[in-house]
């Protein structure tokens, strides 16, 4: 039997990870559900998922406002790990990170890399709401929305020790170095003004994002770390 994980990218529950998840299980935000979320978009029971013939199957469960598959409305669908889930407000990654890349090695390997590739535009077009997209809308929360307006940088802490400081120096090394990566492997069309990544980009995106909120979800709650 296959083990879910799902990791919130997006929403009231950003960070956490919910692991070795034994199908069938359900996400809504009522008790009872294998995965409750804190988002008042979502129905009570919102989704199910189930094993059905070797395959893990999403379905909707006539939710009030619908389900999301990689920014498309979809009721039934096969997942694959790397599937981007969104239900109301909440924004959910199917796989762990070794399920993620084992799927982009095997995309590889059938020779899908180039066919693979994903147009930045395209992706804004496709994410109306509650979807990822490529220009900073993540999530397309206007509580994120309005904190990825704020027209300044927040400032870095201060009277920080040595030991903070380099922690933090750490971070910010690790997460830029992620970053110029990506950009530096990014194909950039200067004719049509488009900006392409590969699928196997994309996941490495989605990534950095799913660390980052993990991160934020230890810094407002210190008690996690000990978990």
């Amino acid at each position: 039997m296959s083990q879910i994980t799902l990791r919130v990218l997006d929403g009231a529950d950003r960070g956490q990870v919910f692991g070795n998840l034994a199908p069938p299980i359900t996400i809504g935000r009522e008790e009872g559900n294998s995965v409750q979320l804190n988002d008042e978009r979502i129905s009570r029971f919102h989704i199910k998922i189930q094993e059905d013939q070797e395959k893990l199957v999403l379905t909707d469960l006539e939710s009030t406002n619908g389900t999301r598959v990689n920014g498309e409305d979809t009721h039934l669908r096969i997942l694959r790990f790397g599937d981007v889930i969104s239900v109301g407000r909440s924004v959910l990654l199917y796989g762990t990170r070794n399920q993620i890349a084992g799927r982009l090695e095997g995309l590889r390997s059938d020779g899908l890399s180039e066919t693979g590739e994903l147009r930045a535009g395209e992706l804004v077009d496709r994410a109306d709401s509650g979807s990822l997209s490529f220009e900073l809308r993540l999530g397309a929360s206007e509580d994120l929305q309005s904190t990825l307006h704020i027209p300044l940088p927040p400032d870095l802490p201060r009277e920080l020790t040595a030991g903070q400081a380099a922690q933090i120096s750490e971070l910010l090394e690790y997460l830029h170095l992620r970053a110029r990566q990506l950009v530096q492997s990014a194909k950039v069309d200067e004719k049509d003004e488009q900006v392409k990544i590969t699928l196997t980009q994309w996941q490495d995106l989605l990534d950095i994002q799913s660390q980052l909120a993990e991160y934020l979800r230890m810094i407002g709650d210190p008690g996690l770390k000990d978990e």
